[in-house]
C-alpha cells in the first residue's frame, strides 16, 4: 500500500449526562434550590462490559414451523463449526413463539412440545454444551407481540426469573407489546430486581423500541436498550435507523449500550457493499452484534463479513465508547470511535447512489498532533500511513472502515476530558488490571463494581489498587485536573491510601491519607505547562491491604477557551449534545426529527435570528477554559408548540448551578438569564420537562451571547 506525505487515499469499486449533582444558584428570574440527581450508571451485574455477540431467530424465522430445537441446536454447532464462537459470537438466544399460549395450572410458562419436545432446559443444556450461552424472550406486557399472543410476564416476573434461570438461561430479550399502559420504566425494573433475585448473571436486553427515551433512564436498569422500531432487510430500514442511532452516542458505556437493533446481513434484501455498511456502523456504534440471518444457509461472503476481526475489534474496544458523527454534508458522513489504545476507528459512508470521494483529518477526529499515523483499512487489510488527511472514494450505499492509530503520543483533545476516555502511556497497578469507570476487583478485567465512596457513586473514573502509577501525555496542552479521590466502598471500610498528582517530576496535589472511612475528597491539580500526569496511589502506611482506590469523575481541562469578544453560542461548537428528540439546532427551532426540520426561533410571537433549538430533556455543553465572563440569553417554549409545553432552563458553570429560569410554559412570554461563567471550564445548558411530561417541549436558549476575556 503506497504511502502519502499528507493524505492517506484508497480508491476501489468494492470497497466500504445525565446532569451533575445539582446546587443553589441565583438567576434574573428568581432562585432555586435543586436536589442532587445521582449519575446514570451502568447495571451492575458484571455483563455486557462489551457489547454482547450472538444469534436471534427472528429476522430469517419468525414464528414458521422450521423455529424449533433441532434449528437452535443446529446454530449452536455452526457457532463452532464455521467460525462464529471463535470470532466472538457467544449467545445463541431463541424470539418470540417458543411457548404455548397459555400458562400451566401453576402459573409457569410452558415450552411448545412440538418446537421443543425435549423442553428449555434440555437445549439450554445442549447450547452450554457447545462453550456457548443460552437466550430467551418475553415480553413486559400481559402478551407477548406475535399475533398469537403468547404469556407476557407483566405481573408474573418473578416467577418467570425463577424458572429461567432454573432452565440455566443467561440472556433476556424483554419486549413492551401488550405492556396495559403501565409505566415503562417500573415494568423493566421489576423484570431486573426478579432477575437479581435469581442469583444467576442473566444480561438483560431492553426492547422498549425507543417509546419513552430509554436513553435517559435505562443505564442502570439494563444491559442494553432498544433505540428504534424494528429494523427491516433494507437500505432504507436500516440507514434510517442508524441515524437514530448515532444522536446518543453520549448515553453508551460498557454494561450499557443502545441497541439499534439486530443485524440483517445475509438475509437477502441488500446488496453486499450495503450489509458491510451495516456491519460497520453497527461495529461503530458498539451496537449489539446479534445474527439475524438463517445460518443454515449462510454462504461464505455472509459469513466473512460477520466474522471480520478487525471490525469485530472496534466494537468490541474495551474503551467503551459509541463512535459520533464528526461531519455529515450531502450524503458523505463520517464517524469517529475513540479505542483503547489511543487511536480511532473512522467510517467514511456513502450514502448517496453514486461512487463518490469522502474525507476527514486526523484534526477533525480528535488526534492531532502526532508526526504521522498507521492507517489500516478493516475491510481490505490494506495497510498505509498518513501526517494528516484520510479519504477515500466510496462506492454508492458503501463504506471504508479505517483503524488509524498515531505513531506518537498526542496530547488530550481541547476541552474537558474524561481520563477514562483518554489512552495512558503507562499503568502499573497493586493487583489486577487498571480499570477504566470501575472499582478494581483486582483479578480480571470488569471484575470491579460501580466506582463508590462512602455511599456516592459515579459513573466515570479509574479504579485501581495501591501501589499504582497511571501516566498521561499532556504534552505542555492542559491547564488542570479536577478529581475525587477515596478508597472504594467494596473494601467495607477497610483500607488506606493515599493519592499524589505530579505534573511532570512536581508533586502537585496531595490528598495525604484517606481510609476506608472516609467521605470523597476533592482535588484540583495546576498542569500548566506540563508534558506528563502521573496519578499515584501509595499504601497509607497499614499495609497494601484493601487498598481499592478510586479516582472519580476525574476532568482534565486542556486547551484555551473561546476567542476574547462577544460570541453568538449557536456559532460556538460545543463540546457535546443531547437531545429529548431530534438533533439540537443551531438557529433554528427544535422539529423533533431531522436536522434542519424545525423554524425559525419565535417565544410568544418574538422572533430571533441566532439561538438554539432544543427538546427536553436537553443538555448542550461548551469549553469555557476559564476564560469566559458570562452568558446572556432569553429563554422560553417556542411558538411553534401552540402554547403547550411547559420547561425549565438551567445553566451551570462546571457542577455550579449559576442561573435557573424555573418552569416556563408555552404561554409565558421569554425571560431573560444572566449568568456568572467567571473562572469556569465548562458552561452547561441543561433543559428538564417542567413536570407535566416531555410532551411539546421544545424549547428556545434565544440570542445566547458569551462574552470572554
Amino acid at each position: 500500500m503506497p504511502s502519502r506525505r499528507t493524505s492517506w487515499r484508497r480508491r476501489s469499486a468494492a470497497a466500504l449526562t445525565t446532569l451533575a449533582l445539582l446546587t443553589t444558584g441565583a438567576t434574573a428570574l428568581g432562585v432555586a434550590q435543586l436536589a442532587a440527581a445521582p449519575p446514570a450508571l451502568a447495571l451492575d451485574n458484571g455483563l455486557a462490559l462489551t457489547p454482547q455477540m450472538g444469534f436471534n431467530n427472528w429476522n430469517s424465522t419468525h414464528c414458521g414451523t422450521d423455529f424449533n430445537e433441532a434449528m437452535v441446536e443446529g446454530i449452536a454447532d455452526l457457532f463452532v463449526a464455521k467460525g462464529l464462537k471463535a470470532a466472538g459470537y457467544q449467545y445463541v438466544n431463541l424470539d418470540d413463539c417458543w411457548a404455548l399460549p397459555n400458562r400451566d395450572s401453576a402459573g409457569d410458562l410452558v415450552p411448545d412440545p412440538v418446537r421443543f419436545p425435549h423442553g428449555i432446559k434440555a437445549v439450554a443444556d445442549y447450547v452450554h454444551g457447545k462453550g456457548l450461552k443460552f437466550g430467551l424472550y418475553s415480553s413486559a406486557g400481559s402478551a407477548t407481540c406475535d399475533v398469537q399472543g403468547f404469556p407476557g410476564g407483566l405481573g408474573h416476573e418473578q416467577q418467570d426469573a425463577r424458572l429461567w434461570a432454573s432452565w440455566g438461561v443467561d440472556y433476556l430479550k424483554y419486549d413492551n407489546c401488550n405492556n396495559q399502559g403501565v409505566d415503562a420504566k417500573s415494568r423493566y425494573q421489576a423484570m431486573r430486581d426478579a432477575l437479581r433475585a435469581t442469583g444467576r448473571p442473566i444480561l438483560f436486553s431492553i426492547c422498549e423500541w425507543g417509546s419513552t427515551q430509554p436513553w435517559n433512564w435505562a443505564q442502570p436498569v439494563g444491559n442494553s436498550w432498544r433505540t428504534t422500531g424494528d429494523i427491516s432487510d433494507s437500505w432504507s430500514s436500516m440507514i434510517t435507523i442508524a441515524h437514530q442511532n448515532q444522536q446518543l452516542a453520549p448515553y453508551a458505556r460498557p454494561g450499557a449500550w443502545n441497541d439499534p437493533d439486530m443485524l440483517e446481513v445475509g438475509n437477502g434484501g441488500m446488496t453486499d457493499t450495503e450489509y458491510r455498511t451495516h456491519f460497520s456502523l453497527w461495529a461503530e456504534m458498539a451496537a449489539p452484534l446479534l445474527i439475524g440471518t438463517d445460518l443454515r444457509k449462510a454462504g461464505q461472503g455472509t459469513l466473512d463479513t460477520l466474522t471480520n476481526p478487525d471490525v469485530i475489534a472496534v466494537d468490541q474496544d474495551p474503551l467503551g465508547r459509541q463512535g459520533t458523527v464528526v461531519s455529515s454534508s450531502g450524503g458523505k458522513v463520517v464517524m469517529s470511535k475513540p479505542l483503547a489504545d489511543g487511536g480511532r476507528a473512522v467510517t467514511l459512508t456513502n450514502e448517496t447512489s453514486y461512487s463518490t470521494d469522502v474525507s476527514t483529518t486526523v484534526q477533525a477526529l480528535g488526534i492531532g498532533g502526532a508526526t504521522s499515523y498507521a492507517v489500516k483499512d478493516l475491510w481490505s487489510k490494506a495497510t498505509g500511513s498518513t501526517t494528516g488527511t484520510l479519504s477515500a472514494t466510496v462506492p454508492a450505499h458503501g463504506t471504508v472502515m479505517l483503524r488509524v492509530t498515531p505513531g506518537s503520543p498526542v496530547p488530550p483533545p481541547n476541552g474537558l476530558n474524561q481520563l477514562s476516555d483518554l489512552a495512558w502511556t503507562s499503568a502499573v497497578n497493586g493487583w489486577g488490571p487498571v480499570e477504566r469507570d470501575r472499582s478494581n476487583g483486582e483479578q480480571q478485567p470488569g471484575d470491579g463494581r460501580t466506582i463508590g465512596i462512602r455511599g456516592t457513586q459515579y459513573g466515570r473514573g479509574l479504579g485501581v489498587h495501591a501501589q499504582s502509577e497511571v501516566d498521561y501525555y499532556l504534552g505542555g496542552t492542559c491547564r488542570n485536573l479536577s478529581v475525587d479521590v477515596g478508597v472504594d466502598d467494596e473494601t467495607n471500610g477497610n483500607g488506606s491510601v493515599d493519592f499524589r498528582i505530579y505534573r511532570d517530576t512536581t508533586l502537585v496535589a496531595d490528598s495525604g491519607v484517606r481510609t476506608g472511612k472516609d467521605p470523597a475528597e476533592h482535588l484540583v491539580a495546576d498542569l500548566t505547562g506540563g508534558d506528563r500526569l502521573r496519578l499515584v496511589v501509595t499504601d497509607g502506611g497499614d499495609g497494601i491491604t484493601y487498598d481499592h482506590a478510586d479516582w472519580a469523575a476525574p476532568l482534565l481541562s486542556c486547551g484555551s477557551g473561546p476567542a476574547a469578544g462577544s460570541h453568538p453560542l449557536s456559532d460556538l461548537a460545543w463540546s457535546s449534545a443531547v437531545n429529548g428528540w431530534g438533533p439540537v439546532e443551531r438557529d433554528r427551532s427544535n422539529g423533533e426529527q431531522q436536522p434542519g426540520d424545525g423554524q425559525t426561533i419565535g417565544i410568544r410571537g418574538t422572533t430571533y435570528a441566532k439561538g438554539l433549538g432544543v427538546h427536553a430533556y436537553s443538555e448542550v455543553d461548551y469549553y469555557l477554559g476559564g476564560t469566559c465572563r458570562n452568558l446572556s440569553v432569553d429563554v422560553g417554549v417556542d411558538d411553534e408548540s401552540n402554547g403547550n409545553g411547559s420547561v425549565d432552563f438551567r445553566i451551570y458553570r462546571d457542577t455550579t448551578l449559576v442561573a435557573d429560569s424555573g418552569v416556563r410554559t408555552g404561554k409565558d412570554p421569554a425571560g431573560h438569564l444572566a449568568a456568572d461563567l467567571t473562572g469556569g471550564y465548562e458552561l452547561r445548558l441543561v433543559v428538564t420537562d417542567g413536570g407535566d411530561g416531555a410532551t411539546s417541549d421544545h424549547a428556545d436558549w434565544a440570542a445566547p451571547t458569551l462574552n470572554c476575556t
